[in-house]
């Protein structure tokens, strides 16, 4: 049998969980998982593959939306299947009696590292009234968690 070049998926599964740290500047001390949130960001915001930590620059402004987003509800660990390591929040990102207009990108940070960004999802530009929006989670599996490295 060959060898093949991969990044073995336990490592995947470990990084979700803070195993491994490679920097000289490791702050982990911590044996409790961290909190992540979600806030919600205007479509002339410019979030995205290099933005480093939450801030509230082109969020969401309005008395009904409170800044810094909603706690993310983490029950689920994170898992394999094949190749693929992936994590998804146990529970939808939700806010109630919320109004604002032309938003369309969620911004997932963790709060417990110094906000440092996640990942940004965008969806098409969303405007809301005094509503609830509700933000629901894909299948927590290998195909579609919200969060896959593969």
């Amino acid at each position: 049998m060959a060898n093949t070049q991969a990044i073995a998926t336990s490592f995947k599964v470990e990084s979700f969980n803070g195993v491994h740290a490679f920097g000289t500047t490791v702050v982990r001390g911590a044996t409790t998982k961290d909190s992540f949130k979600a806030a919600l960001f205007y479509a002339t915001a410019s979030l995205g593959a290099a933005t480093t930590a939450y801030s509230t620059t082109g969020e969401v402004v309005d008395a009904s939306y409170t800044a810094g987003g909603v706690a993310v509800t983490n029950a689920n660990a994170p898992a394999s299947s094949g190749t693929t390591a992936y994590w998804t929040p146990s529970a939808a990102f939700a806010w109630t009696a919320l109004t604002a207009a032309a938003f369309d990108a969620v911004l997932l940070y963790n709060s417990t590292q110094a906000d440092k960004a996640v990942a940004v999802y965008t969806f098409g530009s969303q405007s809301i009234t005094a509503g609830n929006l509700s933000l629901n989670m894909p299948t927590n599996d290998a195909s579609t968690g919200l969060l896959r490295l593969a």
